[in-house]
C-alpha cells in the first residue's frame, strides 16, 4: 500500500491552500474531499475581504480555486473520509471501502453546523453510520434511512439503493436522488434515532419509520468522531499557532480549528499547517 507524506482532508480554502503548499514542497500528498469543493463557497453571495480578489462572488471564487488546482495538476479524489486512526508512526484513513496510509494528516473539513440528533451518538456503530460506501453491505436485504445534507448525499443514497432492500431519504439540503422502487423521498424532519441494542426506528415530526440503520450524511462530522483521541473544544479541534494538535503528526486548519469562519483566515492556516507537516516530516527523518 502506498503511503503518502501528507493526507489533506477537505477541499475548502484551508485544504486547497495546504495542498498548494505541499505541492510546492514536493511532497507526496493526497487531497480528499468533494470535487465540487466546499458547497459553502459557491453559495456565498460576495466575498469582500480576500486580498487581490475584491468583490468576487462565491461561485467565481470556487471556479478560480478549481482552475488553480488544475493548473498545478493537483487532483481531488472525491473520496469522503469517515475515520482517521493514529497507528504509531503513521495514520490510517478510511475513505469509503479503501484504506489509505499517511505519515501526517491535515484536517480541514470545516465545522459541523447544528447539533447531533438525539440517539445519534449513542448508536454510532450500532445502526448509525456517516459513510454509505463503507457500511452499505452490512445492510443487505434491510431498510435504511438516509438523512442527506451533504453535496454527495443524493449519490450515496442511490448507491445504497443498489445494495440494500429499501432506502428512505430525508433531504435536509442539496440535490434530491432519483426515486425508484427501492428509494423513496420523505419530506419530514428527523427528530430522534430510537432503538435498544441497535437502531430500530427513525422518528420524524410526522411519524416513525422502522429501519435498521440511519446514514447521517453531512459535509462535516464532529472531530472526535473523525479522529478518536483528538483534543477538542466543542465542535473545534484544539491547535497551537503552528496548527499542531495533541496527536503528533496531526494538524488542523480552517473552520475546524475555530473562529473566525473566514476564507482568508482558513487559507492562511492551511499554508501554516502544510509547512508544519513538512517540518514534522523532516524532523522525523
Amino acid at each position: 500500500m502506498e503511503r503518502f507524506d501528507i493526507a489533506i482532508i477537505g477541499t475548502g480554502p484551508a485544504g486547497i491552500s495546504a495542498a498548494l503548499t505541499a505541492h510546492a514542497r514536493n511532497k507526496r500528498f493526497v487531497l480528499l474531499g468533494s470535487t465540487e469543493l466546499s458547497p459553502k463557497i459557491s453559495k456565498a453571495h460576495r466575498i469582500d475581504n480576500y486580498p487581490g480578489l475584491p468583490m468576487i462572488t462565491g461561485r467565481e471564487f470556487a471556479e478560480q480555486l478549481k482552475a488553480q488546482l488544475a493548473a498545478m495538476e493537483i487532483p481531488v479524489t472525491g473520496k469522503q473520509v469517515s475515520a482517521v486512526y493514529a497507528t504509531g508512526d503513521f495514520f490510517t484513513l478510511q475513505a469509503g471501502e479503501e484504506m489509505l496510509e499517511a505519515d501526517t494528516v491535515i484536517v480541514a473539513t470545516g465545522v459541523m453546523q447544528g447539533k447531533l440528533l438525539p440517539g445519534e451518538e449513542a448508536f454510532l456503530g450500532r445502526g448509525v453510520s456517516y459513510c454509505a460506501t463503507c457500511d452499505a453491505r452490512l445492510y443487505r436485504g434491510k431498510t435504511v434511512a438516509v438523512i442527506g445534507s451533504s453535496a454527495d448525499a443524493a449519490k450515496e443514497a442511490e448507491f445504497l439503493a443498489e445494495i440494500v432492500e429499501n432506502v428512505l431519504y430525508f433531504p435536509i439540503s442539496g440535490e434530491l436522488p432519483s426515486e425508484s422502487e427501492k428509494l423513496r423521498i420523505f419530506h419530514e424532519k428527523p427528530v430522534e434515532i430510537i432503538g435498544e441494542k441497535t437502531v430500530s426506528t427513525l422518528k420524524t415530526d410526522q411519524g416513525e419509520h422502522e429501519i435498521s440503520c440511519v446514514f447521517v450524511l453531512r459535509d462535516a462530522v464532529m472531530p472526535d468522531k473523525l479522529v478518536p483521541g483528538v483534543e477538542t473544544d466543542g465542535a473545534h479541534i484544539c491547535v497551537d499557532l503552528s496548527m499542531r494538535t495533541n496527536i503528533p503528526g496531526l494538524f488542523a486548519c480552517g473552520d475546524i480549528a475555530g473562529k473566525p469562519y473566514q476564507y482568508v483566515k482558513s487559507a492562511g492556516q492551511g499554508n501554516v499547517a502544510a509547512l508544519s507537516a513538512v517540518s514534522y516530516l523532516q524532523n522525523k527523518k
